[in-house]
C-alpha cells in the first residue's frame, strides 16, 4: 500500500504544474508537445515510484518513419501508464466521451488529437473510428486495447472488431504488443500496486494490406499477441470466445435487418 501512496502523492504534486503551466501553455500556443511530454513523463514516473520496474523488448522492430496502430492486451490499471509512454513518437488514444465534457481538459485533448468514443452508441462509435482514421492520416499513431476492458484472469478476451475495421480502412499496419507482469502487480479489482517487474514486448508489425478479410487480420494480431503469454493465459476458453463472437454477430445482424426495414 505504501508504494501506491507514493504514486498517488507524486501525481498530486504534478497535477498543479500541469494545470497551471502545461495546460495554459497549450491553450495559448496551440502546441501540445510540451503538455504531451509532461503527461507521459508523469504517468510513467508515478508507476516507477510505485515500485514497478519496466523492461521493454522488440522496440527495434518499429520503423520510426511510419505510423502504426499499436494494440496491446489489457489486464491492469497500470497498463496505460506503462504502455502509452513507451510508444515512440506521439500517439492518440480513444477516451470516454464523458471526459470531453470538462471544458479546459476537453480543449487540451482535442489539441492533442485524442478521440472521444461512446461504445454504447453504434453510430457514435462509427464516427469515432472515422475520427481515429483522420488522426492516423495526420501521421500520428493510435494506441488501442482491442479487448475493450481488463481481463479478470489474465487470459485474452475476445477482440472488438472496430479497431480492425479502422486499420483496414486507414491502411495502417498494426504493431501487436504483449504486456506481462501487470496482472500480478495490480489485477482487476485490486486498489493497491504491488512492486514487481512489467515486461512490454513489441512484436513485428502486421501489414493490413496482406489481408482481405477483417477476421483474418484479427486472428493474426491475436496470435502474435498471445505468443508471448504464458501457456495458461495464451487463449481464452474457446466456448467463451465463440459465445461472445456469436452474440456480437447476432447483434450486428439484427441492426442490419432493422436498417433494411427503415
Amino acid at each position: 500500500m505504501i508504494h501506491t501512496l507514493f504514486a498517488v502523492g507524486f501525481y498530486a504534486l504534478v497535477a498543479p504544474f500541469v494545470a497551471l503551466v502545461a495546460f495554459p501553455w497549450t491553450l495559448v500556443t496551440g502546441q501540445v508537445d510540451f503538455l504531451y511530454r509532461t503527461c507521459m513523463w508523469a504517468a510513467f514516473r508515478g508507476v516507477r515510484l510505485a515500485g514497478v520496474r519496466v523492461e521493454v523488448k522488440g522496440l527495434e522492430r518499429v520503423d520510426r518513419s511510419r505510423n502504426y496502430i499499436f494494440m496491446c492486451n489489457h489486464v491492469s490499471n497500470v497498463d496505460p501508464p506503462i504502455v502509452v509512454p513507451m510508444i515512440p513518437g506521439r500517439t492518440s488514444v480513444l477516451v470516454k466521451k464523458e471526459v470531453f465534457r470538462v471544458p479546459l481538459l476537453s480543449r487540451a485533448m482535442r489539441l492533442g488529437s485524442l478521440v472521444p468514443v461512446d461504445r454504447r452508441d453504434r453510430d457514435a462509435a462509427i464516427t469515432s473510428l472515422r475520427a481515429a482514421a483522420d488522426v492516423l492520416h495526420q501521421g500520428l499513431h493510435m494506441t488501442i486495447f482491442p479487448e475493450g476492458t481488463r481481463s479478470p484472469d489474465g487470459r485474452l478476451l475476445p477482440f472488438k472488431k472496430g479497431p480492425f475495421y479502422l486499420a483496414m480502412e486507414a491502411g495502417v499496419p498494426i504493431v501487436p504488443m504483449t504486456i506481462l507482469g501487470t496482472f500480478e502487480i495490480m489485477p482487476k479489482g485490486r486498489l493497491s500496486i504491488r512492486p514487481g517487474t512489467a515486461t512490454l514486448i513489441f512484436h513485428a508489425p502486421v501489414e493490413t494490406s496482406r489481408f482481405a478479410l477483417r477476421d483474418e487480420l484479427m486472428a493474426a494480431v491475436r496470435e502474435s499477441m498471445a505468443s508471448a503469454l504464458p501457456a495458461k493465459r495464451r487463449e481464452t476458453e474457446i466456448g467463451s470466445v465463440r459465445q461472445a463472437q456469436s452474440a456480437e454477430e447476432d447483434t450486428e445482424g439484427r441492426e442490419q435487418e432493422s436498417d433494411e426495414l427503415k
